[in-house]
């Protein structure tokens, strides 16, 4: 049977099993739009911009495991994917994005809504195509799904010229796909291997640094059974909330810039680091000459191009997270080897015990972070998937909530995308029916793709945003105090521009408001219970900080604020502590 490349292109959706596409059409993606238009089993949601598109099929990847889907037109549509496009890019996340382009006899002379989106995402894709004949249509497909879902997760473009869509040609889907140069390694060297499973055994004070990794090859029960098995304490980056249960003992924070200080002194004290799924990002090592230097490091990544790339390794293992985890447990069980972490466990739980996070309370003023707390356990007996804007906010969701499931957090990592929050709460509605999907939201980030309410409230998507308004872009204002001498410049936002309440009731969607502790609880609880979209306006303290903080260019264990300490050998000597409980 013929069909055209639009028809093709649909019909290799169905065949990869998408189930909900994100988009928005113009002149030269009719065809595809049209062959849409009957498709079985696809879902089309119409986005109010195209970088809503991106960020929600970000999020529907994240919170699924599946690859996100987007579609949209040439020109503006396209370029306006580009921010969504790096997101996914720089957190490593599977969306395929598929861009129409002016005919092939125009390409090159500026025609009306030409941009060279092949050209210009490049440096953001894991790879590109410019599809130029028809007959290629099934087989390109199949090669992005397979590209975007397999080693590193990624996000991968498929430009279709309008004439080439419209192009015939008989449709026969690829049963597997065989890319020579392309060949992810999984299985980590057995060498390696045994040698981190001997520097785990052999370790007194050894800590777990996970990353989204874990999270992108499903490897949180097996990072469970390692944890339990030998009592190893566990630290997980932004990108790998949700890898390890936060409610759990040995969960020992966030690390780097607005991690506990706590964490921190963990890895600044750990005497073997091993990483999984990590790239050493600056936001958590700080100054690297400092970070973990009393450490021996195992990296493990699936990508050969991180390990080394930022601090240099001790042993360093190529591979799929989930598959070396399980290895190195297996190897560990062969050894017979034991927990012997009691004594460490006891310095951290130490220094959790005098350093947690914490704020003054107010009796007048909400605070953002009891904010955050009561969103926690307003929602603790209840499916929750938690998206976060940038900002502030952000860092207060990381420090106040606890993620105990994988793939229930959706927050913007390596890019830190303001306007991220909402269109990534539309996409894990859409991925997660079943849960109660809260954006944590800031005044400013929110404006960014506050449009986006249209597209929850015309497909009756429930998603709560609760916004910590405190009239400022907060994270802005916050550097601007502690480092440009209170000079806010461009960081004012009016509280009442705009009313909040009312923009949501001018969606369609339900708005209510809070200014004082006492009517915190009922607001959050009518919107959760609502059916519909709803925005809880809160009205926070507005020149409240994140603390911790790391200064940029400082140690991790010299911060800014929170509970008075000093750097770890002045408050407990874990060497000296470890050394006489071992001995």
């Amino acid at each position: 049977m013929r069909v055209t490349a639009a028809q093709a292109i649909v019909k290799s959706l169905q065949a990869e099993g998408v189930e909900v596409v994100f988009g928005y059409p113009g002149g030269v993606v009719l065809p595809l739009f049209d062959a849409l238009y009957e498709a079985e089993g696809i879902r089309v949601i119409l986005t109010r911009h195209e970088q809503g598109a991106a960020h929600a099929a970000d999020a529907y990847a994240r919170v699924t495991g599946k690859p996100g889907v987007v579609i949209v037109t040439s020109g503006p549509g396209a370029a306006n994917t580009v921010t969504g496009i790096a997101n996914a890019y720089m957190d490593s996340v599977p969306i395929v994005v598929i861009t129409g382009q002016v005919a092939t006899h125009v390409l090159g002379t500026d025609a009306f809504q030409e941009t060279d989106i092949t050209g210009i995402t490049i440096p953001i894709t894991k790879h590109n195509y410019l599809l130029d004949d028809a007959e290629d249509a099934a087989q390109v497909m199949a090669e992005a799904f397979h590209i975007a879902t397999t080693g590193r997760p990624g996000p991968v473009l498929i430009d279709v010229p309008v004439d080439v869509s419209r192009g015939e040609l008989t449709f026969k889907y690829p049963e597997k796909v065989s890319l020579p140069g392309y060949k992810p390694t999984v299985k980590g060297h057995a060498k390696q291997i045994k040698e981190a499973a001997n520097l785990i055994a052999k370790a007194r004070k050894p800590l777990l640094y996970v990353g989204g990794g874990v999270l992108s090859s499903d490897g949180a029960r097996e990072l469970k059974e390692l944890a339990e098995l030998m009592q190893l304490p566990v630290v997980t980056t932004l990108m790998g909330k949700g890898a390890f249960p936060e409610d759990h003992h040995l969960f020992v924070g966030m690390p780097g810039m607005h991690g506990g200080k706590f964490t921190n002194y963990a890895i600044t004290e750990t005497d073997l680091l091993f990483g999984i799924g990590v790239r050493f990002d600056d936001r958590v090592t700080g100054k690297l000459a400092t970070f973990a230097s009393k450490a021996k490091i195992v990296h493990v990544d699936v990508d050969p191009a991180e390990i080394g790339k930022n601090r240099s390794v001790d042993i360093p293992i190529v591979g799929d997270a989930r598959t070396v985890i399980a290895a190195v447990t297996a190897e560990l069980r062969k050894m017979g080897a034991e927990p012997r972490t009691e004594a460490w466990m006891r310095v951290i739980d130490d220094w959790r015990a005098r350093y947690p996070f914490h704020y003054h309370q107010s009796a007048t003023s909400i605070m953002p972070e009891y904010a955050v707390e009561r969103v926690r356990e307003l929602t603790k007996d209840r499916p929750t998937v938690y998206c976060t804007e940038v900002g502030q906010n952000q860092m207060w969701a990381c420090q106040y909530l606890k993620i105990r499931e994988p793939r229930t957090w959706a927050s913007s990592g390596g890019l830190g995308t303001m306007g991220f929050g909402l269109p990534a709460a539309i996409g894990a509605q859409l991925g997660r029916p079943d849960h109660l999907v809260i954006d944590i939201a800031g005044d400013g980030s929110i404006q960014m793709n506050s449009q986006e309410l249209a597209t929850a409230a015309i497909n009756n998507l429930p998603v709560k945003v609760v916004i910590l308004n405190n009239g400022y872009l907060g994270m802005v204002r916050q550097w601007q105090e502690l480092f440009y001498g209170k000079r806010y410049s461009s960081s004012t936002l009016p509280q009442d521009c705009p009313d909040f309440v009312k923009l949501a009731e001018a969606y369609g969607a339900f708005g209510v408001r809070a200014t004082t502790p006492a009517e915190l609880d009922a607001a959050l609880t009518a919107a959760f219970e609502h059916p519909g979209p709803a925005i809880v306006d809160v009205r926070v303290e507005r020149e409240e900080n994140v603390f911790p903080m790391v200064a940029p260019g400082g140690s991790i264990d010299e911060m800014l604020g929170g509970i008075p300490g000093g750097p770890v050998s002045e408050m407990l000597d874990a060497e000296e502590f470890v050394e006489e409980v071992w001995e």
